[in-house]
């Protein structure tokens, strides 16, 4: 199967190692509200609680959207990560960066336009980070 993107080289202190940077076929909004779309549709199917989108695109250079839900345990939170990854693969839309899958606390998965945090509901209580992003910007509340 070829890959998708174009090969970067990158220098280490060890040399040279290859790097492939996926490439969205579609680009801009459309390429985010497919992807999103998708997300959300995964999210539903993997039984995800309480989800919440985030459109934080012009407010930051993350991405466009943020998702943030929760599942009900460690082994929930697992299978939804490993279900969402599975469909952005499957969907073409490459490989999502991944951290915190071992664990199974907090999984945060990038898609580049999309950044999704699986908690699970002790974890995402403590860091709120919905309310973070979703607050008015600043020059909102001046106006």
């Amino acid at each position: 199967m070829p890959r998708k993107g174009r090969t970067l080289t990158t220098v280490h202190t060890k040399g040279r190692a290859p790097r492939v940077i996926p490439k969205s076929v579609e680009r801009g909004a459309d390429a985010a509200a497919r992807a999103l779309e998708l997300v959300l549709a995964s999210l539903e199917d993997s039984k995800a609680e309480d989800i919440v989108s985030i459109n934080i695109a012009g407010k930051s250079a993350l991405g466009d959207y943020m998702v943030v839900v929760s599942g009900r345990s460690n082994r929930h939170v697992t299978a939804i990560s490993e279900h969402l990854i599975s469909d952005l693969k499957d969907e073409g839309l490459g490989s999502a960066r991944v951290e915190g899958l071992e664990t199974g606390d907090w999984v945060l998965i990038d898609t580049g336009d999309i950044i999704v945090h699986v908690f699970r509901p002790e974890i995402r209580e403590f860091y709120n980070i919905e309310k973070m992003w979703a607050a008015p910007d600043i020059e909102d509340r001046l106006h």
